[in-house]
Formats: C-alpha cells, sequence, structure tokens
C-alpha cells in the first residue's frame, strides 16, 4: 500500500493513479476517515498523558485533593474507553479504504483500457512455417497420450488435467532447466509452502475474498492456497529488517499454484492455457529502491533467455495501466507464439514480471537498515521462469513434426537423456 501522508500530499496525482487503471476507490471517504482518525488518535494521546500525570500526583496530593484527582482519573478512564472503541472501527475502516488504493505508475507505462492496449516492445525468434496441418497441444496430448483431460474432469472437475508418460519427463526437464539456468545467475532455489495465511495474501496484494478472488481459501481455517510462490516468499521476510548489504536478495521459487480463475470465463482458455493447477519456477527479488528499475529489466532479460534456449519465438509487451494489477508499478508480460491457437496461431502470455516498488514491503514491513542506522521499506520485484503448463503449449506446438513427434530443443536434451524426439519409436 502507499503511505498515508504521501496520498494525502498528492491527492491530484493518486486520483489520476485511480483512473488511469480504471479501479473504484474511495478516496474522499479515505482522507475523511484518516482525518478522523488522526484527531481520535489526538485525543486519546492527550488524555493518556493527562491520565498518567495526574495518576503520578495522587500519591503527593492531600486527602481531598486525592479524592477529587481520582475522581477525575476514573472519568477520563471512561472518555478514553469510549474514544478507543471508536479509534478501532475507524482503524478498520482506514486500513480496509487504503488497501484500495493501487501503486503508483511509472512514467513508462502505455495508456489503455485493456490488453488490447498493451504496447510490444520487440520480438524474437523466427515464427515456424510447417509444411503440413500444425496440432494444437490438445490434439497433439491426447495423440501422443501425453495429457488426459476427460479422466481428470472425472476425480476433480474442469481445468485439471493429468500429465502422463513422456510429458511427466517433459515438465521435470522444463523444472531442471529453468532452476539451473537461475541458480547460473545467482539466484536462492527455495522450495515454498503452498498455503499462505490471509494477512501474507494481503500483503502482497492478492484478495482472499470475494466473488472475483483467484484464491482457493481453506474453510474454517486462516490459511489459503498459493496462486504463485510470489505470495510465499513475499512473506519470507515480513516483520524483518535486512541488511543493505545482503540486497538484491534473489529467490527461485518452486511451488504448486492453484488459482480459481474466477472472472475469465470468455477468455482464451483451451485445454492447458487457464487451468486450476500448475507447477511453476519463479523469480523473487528484495531490493533497493535504487536497485530496482535494473532489476526489472534484468528479470525479463532471463524470461526472454529462457524462451530463447527453448527455441520459441515470442513477443515482450508492456502492459498498459487500464490492464495492470494494483501492486505493479511497472509490468512486462513475454507471450509465446502458439501455432495452435485460433486458426492461425496467436501470440499467448508465458511470463509476466513486475516492478511492485515499496507498496508489497509496507503491508508487511519488510525494511533495510541504512548507512546511516536508519530503516527504510525494501523494493520486490516478480517474474516467471517457467508456467509448466503454459510452457509445455509452446514446446509442444512449436517443436510439433509432420510425423506427430516433439522435437526436442538443444537446452533440454541434458535433462532427458539427450534424446532428439519426445517419443522414441
Amino acid at each position: 500500500m502507499l503511505e498515508m501522508s504521501y496520498i494525502r500530499e498528492h491527492q491530484d496525482e493518486i486520483r489520476n493513479v485511480i483512473e488511469r487503471r480504471h479501479v473504484k476507490v474511495d478516496l474522499d471517504g479515505l482522507l475523511q476517515v484518516d482525518e478522523q482518525r488522526r484527531s481520535s488518535i489526538q485525543q486519546v494521546d492527550m488524555l493518556r498523558a493527562k491520565r498518567n500525570s495526574l495518576s503520578e500526583q495522587i500519591a503527593k496530593m492531600s486527602a481531598d485533593e486525592r479524592q477529587e484527582t481520582v475522581s477525575q482519573v476514573k472519568s477520563i478512564k471512561v472518555e478514553l474507553e469510549n474514544l478507543e472503541s471508536g479509534l478501532t472501527e475507524l482503524e478498520a475502516s482506514y486500513q480496509a479504504l487504503v488497501r484500495d488504493v493501487p501503486n503508483l505508475l511509472s512514467p513508462e507505462v502505455p495508456s489503455g483500457k485493456s490488453d488490447a492496449d498493451n504496447v510490444e516492445v520487440r520480438r524474437w525468434g523466427t515464427i515456424p512455417k510447417f509444411s503440413f496441418a500444425p496440432k494444437d497441444h490438445v490434439a497433439l496430448g491426447e495423440a501422443l497420450e501425453l495429457i488426459d483431460f476427460d479422466r481428470a474432469a472425472k476425480v476433480a472437475g474442469s481445468k485439471f488435467y493429468f500429465l502422463k508418460n513422456e510429458a511427466v519427463l517433459l515438465e521435470l526437464a522444463l523444472k531442471q532447466y529453468a532452476i539451473n539456468l537461475l541458480v547460473a545467475e545467482g539466484f536462492s532455489p527455495i522450495k515454498t509452502p503452498v498455503l499462505a495465511t490471509k494477512t501474507v495474501l494481503d500483503g502482497t496484494g492478492y484478495n482472499p475474498r470475494g466473488a472475483e478472488t483467484q484464491i482457493y481459501s481453506i474453510e474454517n481455517s486462516d490459511l489459503a492456497m498459493i496462486a504463485t510462490s510470489e505470495i510465499s516468499i513475499g512473506g519470507y521476510f515480513s516483520g524483518e529488517v535486512l541488511p543493505a548489504a545482503s540486497l538484491p536478495a534473489k529467490f527461485a521459487g518452486i511451488s504448486e499454484c492453484y488459482r480459481t480463475e474466477a472472472g475469465n470465463y470468455g477468455r482464451f482458455s483451451k485445454g492447458l492455457y487457464r487451468v486450476h493447477h500448475f507447477d511453476k519456477v519463479e523469480m523473487f527479488i528484495y531490493a533497493l529502491p535504487e536497485q530496482s528499475e535494473a532489476m526489472h529489466q534484468y528479470i525479463l532479460s532471463i524470461e526472454e533467455k529462457v524462451f530463447q534456449g527453448l527455441e520459441i519465438p515470442y513477443r515482450v509487451v508492456a502492459i498498459c495501466d487500464g490492464d495492470m494489477g494494483a501492486v505493479a508499478y511497472r509490468k512486462y508480460d513475454v507471450e509465446a507464439w502458439m501455432p495452435g491457437r485460433g486458426e492461425q496461431g496467436d501470440f499467448g502470455e508465458v511470463t509476466s514480471c513486475s516492478n511492485c516498488t515499496d507498496y508489497q514491503a509496507r503491508r508487511l514491513n519488510v525494511k533495510y537498515r541504512t548507512p546511516d542506522g536508519k530503516t527504510a521499506l525494501v523494493h520486490t520485484l516478480n517474474g516467471t521462469a517457467i508456467a509448466i503448463s503454459r510452457g509445455l503449449i509452446a514446446l509442444l506446438e512449436n517443436h510439433q513434426t509432420e510425423d506427430g513427434n516433439i522435437r526436442i530443443p538443444q537446452a533440454l536434451r541434458q535433462y532427458l537423456g539427450g534424446r532428439e524426439l519426445l517419443i522414441q519409436k
């Protein structure tokens, strides 16, 4: 969340950010509650000081004076209880309202209302031209006995799947490939819990409540399933002060991810593209404020390196203000070419990376110690190294052969016993 003093002092900027992001925020209500809250805090502090001062004087007073002062202290106590009760309600309202205010926007963020307004930055690779009619990943997965959606639906419902046979080996290869690449870049591998408290979810900007939530909550508990290991790693240092020399702290998060996909009906969702459960290798960085822009570009470069190694054509798009979540200050997506998407193929998102500045750190209270001994908020950044489900789509569809096999890109062969083709005949 943003610092309230900044919101008060930059109201026009905040209103502009809210308008550009096309979100509903009761800024006037927040400013009013904040004023009432600060006034109540001031009154409470004054009454506490007065009560404490009178209490210290009682022992030195005469009997008559003491009786009158004790009565005065009791009266202050009642007044304090009423004020503190009201302050508790104001604090709850304040926290709810201030958390609705989105992060600031980088001056580099393009303007727009939806993903149609995202701006292409660059492309890499050559879109394949097949001498045959290419299949989509669903047809390939079924023909090669790699994916079973129908039986998964019997077990768990729609948007779940069984990966089978060589697809399982391919998933493991993709994970190992991404992890090894990140470790070589100095990232610390970390296997995270798949559950997190709602405090951590809220701190990282994931809403565990409401009809549009992407989060599965655990009944009768304060826990929910994570949608990404960004949530788990974001909470890793919550409430801590880090040495400045330890930053940037780079993590390669390995986890399963669970998403309700609420509100995504009507959007492209065929096969593995939009599912309730998938595995992912995620990058997360805690950085000094002056490092975060460079770290954002660095994460993006690694995402590109991953897909260059997989020999998959892609484009990088800068996400516009109207298509960006509340937490990100600036965001890029990498969209891989998917030959089976639509009638003639199209690009589909496979990774995203965000600079969240100090927005998450303020909620989670993650700080670093400055050279003069003071503390300041860190910046947090995240980006997908590989989301297995979408990585599989791009790999299967781009590397299919005329006889129905899948060519293995050179970067993955060492993890698959050196095989050049997925199906060994």
